[in-house]
């Protein structure tokens, strides 16, 4: 199995049909924006751009880790935006706090939409913590380094 770091095919598709809500300015302005997980995944796991939604299958181990089945709920920290033909959006680094996790990569999923796929990120290989912390560090929020961007 294999960790393929990609923006899922599935989420390109959903965008243009108005599925993912991430700003506060929202199409659905009476409703509010979705909320976006992210779940890690041991090197059994096979995910890749035709990842389409969230499954438990090959998910980092839940006892004993302080990690919860599903991962973390992400904030989104740079509101959906543009600089020159670029859009992006970035989300707040996150933290599984006193952790013992084995993770070779994450998925970033709507759990508001049916758990539907957004991006899949690869580690490059194993990534440990042991009664500690195991954070995930987002790139700068910038046009040419947000984790989402769509130019």
């Amino acid at each position: 199995m294999a960790i393929s770091q990609a923006m899922c095919t599935s989420f390109k598709v959903e965008i243009l049909d108005g599925v993912h809500a991430f700003g506060s300015s929202v199409v659905r302005a009476s409703e509010a924006p979705d909320v976006f997980k992210i779940a890690l995944f041991t090197s059994s796991a096979s995910l890749d751009a035709s990842t389409t939604t969230y499954s438990s299958t090959d998910e980092v181990s839940a006892s004993g880790t302080n990690y919860t089945t599903g991962g973390n709920t992400l904030t989104v920290s740079q509101a959906p935006t543009s600089t020159s033909t670029t859009a992006w959006l970035d989300f707040d680094d996150v933290t599984w706090a006193s952790a013992t996790i084995t993770a070779n990569g994450a998925l970033i999923y709507n759990s508001t939409q049916s758990d539907k796929a957004v991006a899949v990120l690869a580690f490059g290989g194993d990534k440990t913590s042991t009664a500690g912390n195991f954070t995930i560090q987002f790139p700068a929020a910038a046009a040419s380094t947000a984790i989402i961007r769509i130019a």
